[in-house]
């Protein structure tokens, strides 16, 4: 097994909704058959629009990383990625029938495992959960963690609530218990605007925002004490970019120092809060192709450590960036090592894997 870099973003897509109907109980497949229902592609990456797919990617009747082969040569054998975690975006959390969105949940789990997981053990993969019912949702990923192949829980960003309240808390109790980390992807999972302000008119809009959803679920999870209840979680922050993240955690701290005893909890600076729990993956890369002298050296000044940093491809989708010539060239080579491999081999426990495939 190869030990090269971590690819921590790539989507794999359910090719039709038939495709679960093995891994679901007959109820609900008699349930989405005399609905109608015919997928739950998400609406974030339209089909015809090319960032939502390279074009290497696309094939004829199917989605974009419908197929394990495919994936697998463009991501692993040709691709330079040594390991690639799987974050599934079927949009069954925006169900709002809790025990019908638990059900294809379940699902897409036991999909993963078994066309995807088995296809090949380089792959890994995130527990789909449906954060409706957080009980459940706990359950799930107690359920699925005792398979070492799943590596991390995932939630989307548009949530009905900010996921720091407590009536998430189980979903990361559950989390924290497996000794799994939490992802949040942007995505819809509840039925607010894709705003703070409102419904957009555009795609882009909502494309250009997508970080805002992620940067107010982090300052909710600080705020409400999520870290102090559970200090052994670890969040990933995925598709949301990185530059954006030294100038909130100086604004938080300054706030922080004024409002403090609203949140007698939050009892240090958020940024080291932040600095001590979160990730973030490096796609796509927010910052100039070809930075000034200096600019990446100061950017990683202000994060404070490479160590908070994850390589990602975002597989299949197309940004039209480069991370090699934006970050990763002006890195030393223990930085880079860092990022592109050993940051994620800790976090996701596959520094054992790795030890054990060794000759």
């Amino acid at each position: 097994m190869s030990t090269g870099r971590i690819d921590c973003d790539v989507h794999p897509a359910v090719p039709e909704i038939s495709a679960l109907f093995p891994f679901l109980s007959q109820r609900w497949v008699d349930y989405c058959v005399e609905s109608g229902v015919e997928g739950f592609e998400p609406a974030s990456y339209p089909p015809g629009m090319p960032l939502s797919a390279r074009p290497e990617t696309r094939r004829a009747g199917v989605p974009p990383g419908s197929d394990p082969a495919v994936v697998r040569a463009q991501v692993l054998d040709h691709g330079g990625a040594g390991r690639a975690v799987l974050n599934c975006l079927y949009a069954v959390q925006a169900l709002h029938n809790p025990d019908w969105a638990a059900a294809m949940a379940r699902a897409v789990n036991d999909w993963q495992a078994a066309c995807w997981l088995s296809a090949d053990p380089r792959f890994v993969a995130s527990v789909v959960v449906s954060p409706q019912d957080p009980r459940e949702a706990a359950d799930e990923i107690a359920r699925v963690a005792v398979d070492r192949r799943f590596v991390q829980v995932m939630l989307l960003a548009s949530s009905q609530t900010p996921l720091g309240q407590r009536a998430h808390w189980p979903i990361f109790a559950a989390a924290e218990a497996a000794g799994l980390p939490v992802a949040i992807h942007p995505g819809v999972s509840g039925a607010n605007p894709l705003s703070a302000v409102g419904w957009p008119s555009h795609y882009i809009e909502d494309y250009a925002g997508a970080a805002l959803a992620l940067q107010s679920q982090l300052i909710s999870l600080v705020a409400e004490g999520v870290f102090r209840v559970h200090p052994g979680l670890r969040v990933v922050l995925l598709e949301s970019g990185v530059t954006w993240l030294p100038s909130l955690m100086w604004r938080f701290d300054k706030n922080w120092k004024g409002l403090r005893r609203e949140v007698p909890w939050v009892d240090r600076p958020p940024s080291r809060i932040i600095r001590d729990h979160v990730l973030l993956s490096v796609a796509p890369f927010d910052g100039p192709p070809d930075p000034p002298p200096g600019w990446v050296d100061r950017f990683l000044d202000q994060l404070g450590s490479t160590d908070m940093l994850v390589f990602a491809s975002d597989y299949p989708h197309w940004h039209h960036g480069d991370v090699e010539r934006a970050l990763l060239r002006h890195l030393s080579a223990a930085e880079r090592e860092q990022v592109l491999h050993g940051n994620a081999a800790r976090l996701y426990r596959l520094e054992s894997d790795e030890r054990e495939a060794a000759p």
